[in-house]
């Protein structure tokens, strides 16, 4: 996989990973929790539970080690632990990560790591097209020693409550997203999308070319010719990898493009709108409409308004 072009994927649809809960229990338990993260991880850090989500036939069986990645679910349930009593149903507080897990007993209690990953609503849209509605990453894949580095990591930051722990929280719970996609690219079919365009050997150049010089007007001959393929050959493997014709990938990244100069940027949109290719404003303006629900103005001038309200 081309990582430059994922971190800046990463970059554009503001990925931010987060612990949202942690716990160590002993004995049977069962745990329920409602979802409403786009994407939620499950981690097995030590033990074995079984998984249920809205929209799975069957449940996962979880070993330590384990990763679940569950993509637009909106609960979840776990039971795990052993004995003859009754079983113990509570709901892990958030926040609350050392003192559920700081006293654990790793020999023998079950510890399992949530966390979430907020998105901006193209980030939303773009994971839930690249994965599944559930994603089960094994201890016994071969990317299994990055992600179990990561949990460790995870686990420290968690437990030790030292200085700066809640941005160490943050930043690992990070790349545990990055570890899983390395993972799930490497270990299944893709969908059709994005992602699995970024791991396409011959459609590569293509992407890089699209990439660097995003408002070149681009014709599918010269994009053709760049994966060293006819055009109809190369329209039809562009389709069926990426799940959308070619121009219409660049306008998609066109407009991710778009967001992030309007976010954190005061780029005129005129000037915006010959950056990114378009022959004048107005044609800019109806393209970002149609593909985010609303003009660049009313668009950064809402995001604005919700930055100064949310740093009040």
């Amino acid at each position: 996989m081309d990582d430059d072009q994922l971190s800046e994927v990463f970059d554009l649809v503001e990925v931010r990973g987060q612990l949202s809960g942690a716990f160590a229990v002993r004995g049977r338990w069962i745990t329920r929790s409602a979802i409403t993260s786009p994407v939620k991880l499950s981690v097995m850090v030590r033990g074995r539970c079984r998984l249920w989500a809205d929209g799975l036939d069957t449940p996962i069986d979880m070993e330590a080690g384990d990763v679940a990645v569950l993509t637009g679910r909106s609960w979840l349930r776990a039971e795990g632990g052993t004995g003859d009593g009754p079983a113990v149903e509570f709901a892990p507080e958030p926040g609350r990560y050392a003192l559920s897990v700081g006293g654990a007993d790793f020999a023998v209690d079950d510890v399992i790591l949530g966390g979430h990953v907020g998105l901006n609503p193209a980030g939303a849209a773009l994971l839930a097209q690249a994965l599944p509605p559930v994603a089960h990453i094994r201890a016994s894949d071969a990317a299994a020693p990055a992600l179990r580095a990561c949990a460790d990591r995870l686990v420290e930051e968690v437990t030790g409550e030292r200085l700066g722990a809640a941005f160490a929280v943050r930043q690992h719970a990070q790349l545990l997203l990055l570890e899983v996609l390395r993972a799930y690219v490497g270990q299944a079919e893709l969908p059709p999308g994005w992602l699995k365009a970024l791991t396409d050997e011959r459609l590569r150049p293509v992407l890089t070319l699209m990439h660097r010089e995003p408002g070149r007007p681009w014709r599918l001959e010269e994009l053709a010719r760049a994966a060293a393929m006819s055009r109809t050959s190369f329209a039809v493997r562009f389709r069926a990898v990426a799940g959308v014709p070619p121009l219409t990938y660049l306008n998609s990244w066109r407009m991710l493009l778009a967001r992030r100069a309007l976010r954190d940027g005061d780029v005129r949109i005129g000037a915006l709108a010959g950056q990114l290719g378009y022959t004048s404003e107005s044609a800019f303006s109806t393209a970002f409409k149609r593909e985010v629900g609303e003009a660049p103005l009313r668009y950064r001038h809402r995001l604005r308004r919700s930055g100064m309200s949310a740093s009040s």
